[in-house]
Order: C-alpha cells, then structure tokens, then sequence
C-alpha cells in the first residue's frame, strides 16, 4: 500500500482535476504516479511539463523508454520498470530487448553507447570520468546526445525517486527492476 496519498478522481482538487483530464485524453488513464505528483498539482504541472518538453528532443520514443528503462534498472524502481515494461511492449520492443534495457544493454551500437552513459550517470550520480564522457564521443554521440541523455536520466530519476518515498502501487503489468 503506498505511502503517500494517490490523489484519486474525487479528491483531486481543480487544478489537479484538469491534469487528470489531460492525462486521461493521451493515454486513457491516470496512471498512480500522477495520482502521488498531483498530491501538489505544480509537482506533477512540472513533470507532465518536462517530459512534454523532451519529447520534442532528438531521441524518440523507443529510445527514450529504452533509458527510462535502464535508469529503473540502475534505480530498483519497481513501479518505473513495469510502466516502461508495458510503454515499450506498446511500441513493438522485442521481451528480449527490454530486458537488455532493464539492464542497461541494447543491441543496437548507438543505443547502447546512449545506455551506458545513462547507467553511468545514475551510478555516478552525474559525476561521470572523462574516459566515460569520451567513451560516449567515441561511440558516436554528439554533444547534443550527452546533454539529452542527462535531461532524460534526470527525469526518470524523479519518477524512480517520487516511487520509492511513495511507494506507488503499481497499476501496470508487475516488472521487477533489476540493478544495472
């Protein structure tokens, strides 16, 4: 059971209300982390905010699941790999590959080289070494890759970390997350 209230339908008050209905017309649902963030409607504005924004950066969806993926992996963040789990079965990503993302690995080069900077990052709580940082340019991510890495490992990060002070009950397909 969780820890901290998840919002429901009825308590939401109107600011939290209208996010809900917005939530609600993307993806039919409001899932419990929203329903834990909108527990200060500005929290879970800003998230909603965040991940809108990176939308419209380089990386696509299946890449950007694939690191929300490997950040619940290197985080234990239970919640986050069941939710990822069942975005990117969504988005036709092979059980196989999203297990190696749940680790950090993907078979693809580019997607691999964006996986390890991620759990990197995670690991070294942004503190990454320069053979690291050079590892990532060596495998062909631009500065723009790094930058973008880092934005998205941020925000999962809050999501991992918002699940486990809150302990979220998960309202998705239950994915154990496995440490990278």
């Amino acid at each position: 059971m969780a820890r901290i209230n998840q919002v429901s339908d009825a308590e939401a008050g109107q600011d939290a209300a209208a996010l809900f209905t917005a939530i609600k017309g993307k993806v039919g649902m409001v899932p419990n982390l929203y329903r834990v963030a909108a527990n200060r409607p500005a929290v879970l504005a800003g998230l909603l905010g965040l991940n809108e924004a990176l939308s419209g950066g380089a990386f696509d969806a299946r890449t950007r699941e694939a690191i929300a993926l490997a950040v619940a992996g290197a985080n234990s963040c239970d919640y986050c790999a069941s939710a990822h789990s069942a975005i990117s079965a969504g988005l036709r990503v092979a059980p196989a590959e999203i297990d190696a993302h749940l680790e950090g690995r993907a078979s693809e080069p580019r997607l691999a080289a964006i996986l390890k900077l991620a759990v990197a990052i995670v690991a070294a709580r942004g503190l990454v070494s320069d053979i690291e940082l050079e590892a990532a340019r060596a495998a062909g991510l631009s500065e723009g890759d790094i930058v973008e890495t880092v934005a998205q490992v941020v925000a999962n990060i809050f999501t991992n970390y918002l699940n486990h002070v809150a302990e979220t009950d998960i309202d998705f397909p239950v994915r154990r997350a496995r440490a990278a």
